[in-house]
């Protein structure tokens, strides 16, 4: 892993196309979004702002990614912000790539000020994200019954 950079999805903007089709596979073809829909709001991340997304690479090789956004939960509006989409190419699995990608966007998220951070998993998904810290909110939230993760960050004074 000490050849994986992670890099800003809006700096190599090259890496667009194969984030949205990770996730519309994953997520967003079931819910019978476009692509084109996707592409459009990956394009408009941004570096120092949510939304934003952060890719690892091996040069231009890609390998994960994972996004920060506002809501990830339409029944839950009022929590903010999300580590979503966290994807790991399957011959790069059970290596902590997932748990660098993660660790990156909680750091984004706490040097944007927040104090707090949300994720959801469905519940096959969720003993991932509670052996790592996560603190389980809710379950059995939306279609999906989906759980409900928080993480307190502590972020450093101004």
């Amino acid at each position: 892993m000490t050849d994986v950079t992670i890099s800003s999805l809006a700096a190599r903007s090259e890496f667009i196309g194969t984030v949205a089709d990770r996730m519309w596979h994953a997520w967003w073809r079931e819910a019978g979004e476009p692509l084109a829909t996707l592409l459009g709001h990956l394009r408009q991340f941004k570096t120092d702002a949510v939304p934003l997304g952060v890719v690892a690479h091996r040069g231009d090789e890609f390998v994960g990614s994972a996004i920060l956004i506002d809501s990830d939960v339409e029944e839950r509006p009022q929590y903010t912000p999300w580590l979503a989409a966290l994807w790991v190419e399957p011959e790069e699995r059970r290596q902590g790539m997932g748990e660098m990608l993660s660790g990156r966007i909680v750091d984004e998220a706490r040097a944007l000020g927040f104090d707090r951070i949300y994720l959801c998993a469905v519940p096959e998904k969720s003993g991932y994200y509670a052996a790592r810290g996560w603190t389980e909110v809710e379950r059995d939230v939306g279609a999906h019954k989906l759980v409900i993760f928080i993480r307190h960050l502590d972020v450093e004074p101004a």
